[in-house]
């Protein structure tokens, strides 16, 4: 029996991308339109420019959709392994 059967992941969208995939990815784990994360990263950005960076760490953290993070990608071309980017 597959385990990973209804359990969900947040990673970075390949069907819902404009820049990274990362307001795509957030929102079909919620289960919500991406257009709305997009507004409220907007809304950040303009109350402080919390938006900016949240969305940057975003992109390093999360995992694309049929692979690794930017940040962990990082880690093993500085480690000098071999990374599946």
């Amino acid at each position: 029996m597959n385990e990973n059967l209804g359990k969900k992941t947040l990673r970075r969208s390949d069907r819902h991308r404009m820049l990274t995939g990362v307001c795509g990815g957030i929102g079909e784990y919620v289960g919500i339109d991406a257009n709305l994360v997009r507004l409220a990263f907007a809304v950040f950005t303009l109350l402080g420019g919390s938006g900016v960076l949240l969305y940057v760490i975003a992109w390093l953290v999360m995992p694309e959709a049929s692979g690794t993070s930017v940040l962990e990608h990082l880690i093993r071309n500085f480690q000098g392994k071999k990374s599946s980017y």
